[in-house]
């Protein structure tokens, strides 16, 4: 995988980094298919507990390379809609596999995150943005919809409609003071110190029961997926019958009495 970089370091965190830093990390045909197989790899990985994604250099992710893009179009052989729509299916494809990956993922977002990489932000379950970082929605400006790779549907969801349809329909670039304060990151922090804070984060998630934080993942985003409350509590009684029989909450008892970190069973 030359476009993607994953490490696997301590406490089963892994970390993805985005690795095109001389195009800002735009997207190519071969960037997505180092994606891909970067998800193949965490998704069936037990012992990765979180996940964090970055870009490398000064950039998250500008988008899909025009240079590569008009390549692309002149090329394909089975006609400029056809293959326009394959494209397309397999790099939003991305943001649904991100989106559903059994483990939570953090977005460390440094520069620009623009198109394709600020949906793949909106993916993330948690984002934290250097100071530097700014987004752009700005499909609008060039006779293309804004909505594009799951953003109609994960970005108001994160900030609310009337926000949402403002920065899409204008396509005004924003930056990491702003997506505070709509609440599209947590929390913004110097450049220098994002992968530290990130990683603390990612550490203070992977501490916890294994089992645990899966299923928060997945009845958090079940919950937003039904319209009724009575489901949502019926999804949650479930889930914690389950979580009661992995004998974590018995570990984290007896840790509480000897005044100790529990030590959480591994899958």
């Amino acid at each position: 995988m030359n476009t993607i970089m994953l490490e696997r370091g301590k406490n089963g965190i892994a970390l993805m980094t985005l690795n095109r830093p001389e195009r800002l990390n735009a997207i190519t045909t071969e960037w997505i298919e180092d994606m891909h197989s970067a998800l193949d790899v965490l998704a069936s990985d037990s012992t990765v507990r979180v996940v964090v994604v970055t870009g490398a250099g000064r950039g998250f992710c500008a988008g899909y390379d025009l240079k590569h893009s008009e390549a692309v179009l002149k090329d394909g052989d089975l006609g400029q809609v056809w293959e326009g729509m394959l494209s397309q299916e397999r790099l939003s494809a991305i943001v649904k596999r991100v989106h559903k990956l059994p483990q939570p993922v953090i977005a460390a977002v440094n520069g620009p995150a623009a198109g394709a990489g600020f949906a793949l932000v909106l993916a993330a379950d948690l984002r934290i943005a250097a100071a530097s970082a700014n987004f752009h929605v700005a499909n609008a400006r060039i006779g293309l919809a804004a909505g594009d790779c799951g953003i109609s549907w994960l970005f108001p969801r994160l900030v609310g409609l009337a926000r949402c349809y403002e920065l899409m329909l204008t396509g005004r670039p924003f930056d990491a003071s702003e997506a505070e304060r709509i609440g599209l990151v947590s929390r913004v922090v110097p450049d220098e110190m994002l992968l530290d804070t990130t990683m603390e984060l990612a550490t203070a998630i992977a501490a916890n029961s294994a089992f645990g934080v899966r299923m928060t993942k997945q009845v958090v985003a079940s919950a937003l997926e039904i319209a009724s409350l009575d489901v949502a509590i019926d999804m949650e009684n479930r889930t914690q019958v389950l979580c009661a029989l992995t004998g974590d909450v018995d570990e984290a008892m007896h840790a509480f009495r000897e005044k100790r970190p529990p030590r959480f069973r591994q899958p």
